[in-house]
This record gives C-alpha cells, sequence and structure tokens, in this order.
C-alpha cells in the first residue's frame, strides 16, 4: 500500500521550492543579462540559503518515514552527478562538484545508519558537525581533493556547493526531529487547507522542479527580457 504524505511537508518543501526560483531568476538576470542584483549577500543571498537550509532540513526529517531512503539517495546522487557532467560541459571554470543533490545523495545513503540512532545523540552530532564546518570555513588548503568535506583551496570556486561540514549537520537535526515529531507517521496539522493546494503540488515535484526550473527559467528571460 502506497504510504499517505505528510501535506505540511510537502508544503514547506514547495515554499522552499518557490524561494529557490526566486533565487535563480535573479542570479540569472545578473549573471545573463546585465542587472544589479547582490545576490552574494544581503536579501537575496538569504533568499537562496532560506532555500538550501529548508531543503535538507525537510530531507532529514523524510529520511525517517520514507521506505526506501537508500534508494531514493542513490537516485539524487546520480541526478547531482549528471548535473556535475552538464555544467562541466557547460561552464568548466564553475562546474558543480558537489553541490546540494550531492549533498542530499550522500545524506540519504547514511540514513539506514542514522535512523538507529537516539534522536538526542544525532542532534548532537549534527550540532558537532555544524560546529565542526563553522571552523573549517576560515580554513584554507592547497588542493581541492577535500571539497566533499569543505575544505578548499583559494581558487576553488562552483555554482553550487554544499559540502557535508557544515551542512550535513542539517541533515542530521532534521533526522532527529522526524523521529520525535513524526513517529506515529500522521501529520501533525490535521486540516489540509485548500489555499496550500500550489505549493503542496511543488513539495511533492520537487525533484522534477529543481531538474527543470533553470532551463525553463532562462527561456522564460529569453523570450520576456530585452
Amino acid at each position: 500500500m502506497r504510504q499517505q504524505r505528510i501535506w505540511e511537508i510537502d508544503l514547506v518543501r514547495g515554499a522552499a521550492i518557490l524561494l529557490m526560483i526566486m533565487f535563480h531568476i535573479i542570479f540569472d538576470l545578473t549573471a545573463y543579462y546585465s542587472y544589479q542584483f547582490n545576490y552574494l549577500s544581503g536579501f537575496w543571498f538569504y533568499i537562496g540559503k532560506t532555500a538550501a537550509l529548508i531543503f535538507i532540513l525537510i530531507c532529514g526529517i523524510s529520511s525517517t518515514l520514507g521506505s526506501a531512503p537508500f534508494r531514493h539517495g542513490l537516485l539524487l546522487l546520480g541526478w547531482g552527478l549528471a548535473i556535475t557532467l552538464m555544467t562541466y560541459l557547460y561552464q568548466p571554470a564553475l562546474y558543480i562538484r558537489f553541490g546540494i543533490l550531492h549533498l542530499l545523495g550522500v545524506s540519504l545513503l547514511s540514513s539506514p545508519l542514522i535512523r538507529r540512532l537516539p534522536p538526542a545523540l544525532t542532534a548532537a552530532c549534527g550540532f558537532i558537525v555544524l560546529l565542526a564546518g563553522n571552523l573549517m570555513t576560515r580554513m584554507t588548503v592547497t588542493t581541492d581533493y577535500l571539497l566533499v568535506v569543505g575544505l578548499t583551496s583559494p581558487s576553488f570556486a562552483s555554482l553550487d556547493y554544499y559540502p557535508l561540514f557544515p551542512w550535513y549537520g542539517v541533515f542530521l537535526l532534521g533526522t532527529a526531529a522526524g523521529r520525535l515529531l513524526y513517529h506515529a507517521r500522521r501529520a501533525l496539522v490535521p486540516v489540509r487547507y485548500q489555499f496550500a493546494n500550489p505549493l503542496n503540488w511543488l513539495g511533492r515535484h520537487s525533484l522534477s522542479v529543481y531538474l527543470i526550473h533553470q532551463p525553463v527559467i532562462l527561456a522564460g528571460l529569453f523570450i520576456l527580457t530585452p
């Protein structure tokens, strides 16, 4: 029997998708159409990071509810590697080596083991990873071979970069929250509101929307922007 989805999780994931689309419109206008938006700091920077934070946290929560997180992790990692190849062919100086899909894929591969830990221990590990990641952002190395864990050379640049430290810590906190909040595997908000249907749809189809949204945005801007 197909597992019933928890509507408020789809709602929040859909909101993250909407924030991500907004951020990438701003990014594309700046990168390809010479508009002067600052997406490296300030409002738009935090819009992008908020979207990523929600994605990773919700992925951790959802990993405690799904029956096949390992298989889902392989799927996301596979798409991440496909994006690595496509961005390398398109923009080799900034290609995506370990973006958010890579992070989510690797995180989900660890889920069958992490779910066996007590939630308090999982949360403690999450905070440790966050703290370690914060310290590592101040460090540089002479090679990019350690980029997966968050250590890069001063010359490193990428269109999308979410290393395990600190971001895996967010996934662990989501896993702990999922164990505590959704142990009964049902919605915390019993009434589903109709106004939320568009965001719920985005949340249910988040991977598909993620994979096609940039080509759609670029095509739309090409048509609409002088």
